[in-house]
């Protein structure tokens, strides 16, 4: 069948062209959005204005001598009524004869209210300006799988307006976060994604290779590296709304490709930071309130402060000094897998805290965690087997990874070369020697903290999505075959 329809739209688009109709004209006549035409609706209606409106035909809805047409752009839908009286040499057959759902058409009219009342603009003319092969799917079939919605996100936007709304409020809360920052004196700056040693987080990197040098290269999985090679030539508050990729697990929270606002303040601590993310949520929620109500009671108390140790000891009743196989144990006990290459304490840390983290659903920090952890965030001074870390946990998401960056060269080197021990050992995720990044630190680079936001999460958690594929235009989807 529907082979059959896209057949009869193509026999009407070689009609058009027979007698001299252009069914995809370069250029169209549009006065003003849809959402203009209403809410200046009263004054045109007043003065009797006559305006060019242009849209996709999302509703037929045939009358013999008159049809009501309602018609979409991306500001709003509005009723187009075209009768047979008021269409000036033109008439209702050829509307009937080649118009489809779908269609994108111009129209020529005054605005008037219907008979129900509903404001709507009486067609004096109208053309076609891009004819539709495929039916729109709510009509025709349906679009039932949750998975077509991401492989066709073109028809998920269509169909559904609330999706599209997520992604509008989407882009706004990534403007409002450069407003505050720029206000604040950040300034937004651009590193490499092409990188020939990748670094600034734990991850396994995706590899290309460019052939005019015939080298290897790897897409970024974090600007971090160029961004403190920024600071140390004398930047002191810069971002960088990048996107990174990891070649790592599909899941909830977490996709291929993502964008990730990393940001560094020269002279600042751990503390400026986390008290700079609370001001900087207050200020989307206080933005984003009459769209988002609910938001700013997330963010009115006090955020609290939990101490890593302190969060996995309450879970688990283990202390950092319990022996390796009372965790491995614990991991059995949660069904936590434990790949060999993970078989060290800190790495178990880690996958029970993952999986208790997802608790916690009031804004909170977590703080204080083990070096071997943070290779790149500065050891406190009272405990120098912990480091000057935060992460922000909302209903269960980490939005937010930050610390005291190490500015220690030597320090930063014995990290490096303990996490290329691990590299050795078959964790791919661990950090790779940088000496390049350890030459510019050796300059010197001032006491500096930084962080890293998952835009993708805040907007999910804002938004309350369920997944990041609600939040991500294109998520990546396995191929069909």
């Amino acid at each position: 069948m529907l082979e059959d329809i896209i057949n009869i739209r193509k026999q009407k688009i070689e009609e058009l062209k027979k007698i001299g109709i252009d069914p995809y004209p370069e250029k169209v006549k549009r006065d003003f959005l849809i959402s203009e035409v209403l809410s200046n609706f009263n004054s045109f209606l007043k003065k009797g204005k006559k305006i060019y409106i242009t849209g996709r035909i999302l509703a037929l809805r045939d009358h013999k001598d008159i049809f009501f047409v309602d018609v979409c752009d991306m500001s709003g839908k509005i009723q187009i009524i075209l009768k047979r009286d008021s269409l000036k040499n033109q008439n209702l057959d050829f509307f009937r004869r080649f118009f489809d759902l779908g269609d994108f058409i111009e129209v020529k009219g005054k605005v008037i209210k219907s008979q129900t009342k509903e404001k709507s603009i009486l067609a004096e003319e109208y053309r076609l300006i891009a004819k539709s092969l495929r039916p729109i799917p709510h009509v025709w079939y349906g679009l039932e799988d949750v998975e077509e919605r991401f492989r066709k996100r073109y028809l998920d936007l269509l169909m559904n307006p609330e999706v599209k709304k997520r992604f509008l409020l989407r882009s706004e809360i990534i403007s409002l976060i450069r407003e505050f920052l720029n206000k604040l004196g950040f300034i937004e700056v651009e590193t490499p994604i092409l990188q020939t040693v990748y670094g600034g987080a734990n991850a396994q990197p995706f590899k290309t290779h460019l052939e005019y040098l015939d080298l290897d290269l790897y897409l970024r999985i974090a600007p971090e590296l160029y961004l403190k090679r920024l600071i140390i030539g004398g930047f002191e508050k810069i971002y960088e709304i990048a996107r990174c990729f990891r070649n790592e697990g599909i899941d909830r929270e977490h996709n291929p490709e993502f964008d990730l606002l990393e940001l560094y303040s020269a002279y600042s601590s751990r503390e400026d930071l986390m008290e700079l993310v609370e001001n900087m949520f207050r200020f989307l929620a206080k933005k984003l309130r009459k769209k988002l109500p609910n938001l700013s009671n997330l963010f009115k108390r006090k955020w609290p402060r939990i101490k890593y140790e302190d969060f996995l000891k309450k879970k688990t009743g283990l202390g950092f000094e319990e022996d390796l196989n009372l965790w491995l144990k614990k991991a059995e006990e949660l069904e936590i897998e434990v790949e060999e290459k993970e078989i060290k304490k800190e790495k178990v840390f880690e996958l029970i805290f993952k999986k208790y983290r997802r608790e916690i659903e009031e804004p909170t920090y977590i703080i204080d965690h083990p070096v071997e952890i943070s290779p790149l965030a500065k050891r406190k001074q009272d405990s120098p087997n912990l480091v000057s870390r935060f992460q922000l946990i909302i209903n269960g998401w980490e939005l937010i990874n930050g610390f005291s960056e190490l500015n220690d060269p030597l320090d930063q080197k014995e990290r490096f070369l303990k996490q290329e021990e691990m590299r050795k050992k078959g964790d791919l995720e661990a950090h790779p020697q940088d000496e390049e990044f350890l030459e510019a630190l050796e300059y010197g680079m001032p006491p500096t903290a930084g962080l890293g936001i998952g835009i993708d999460r805040v907007v999910a958690v804002f938004t309350k999505a369920p997944s990041l594929k609600e939040v991500i235009f294109f998520p990546f989807m396995k191929p069909k075959n």
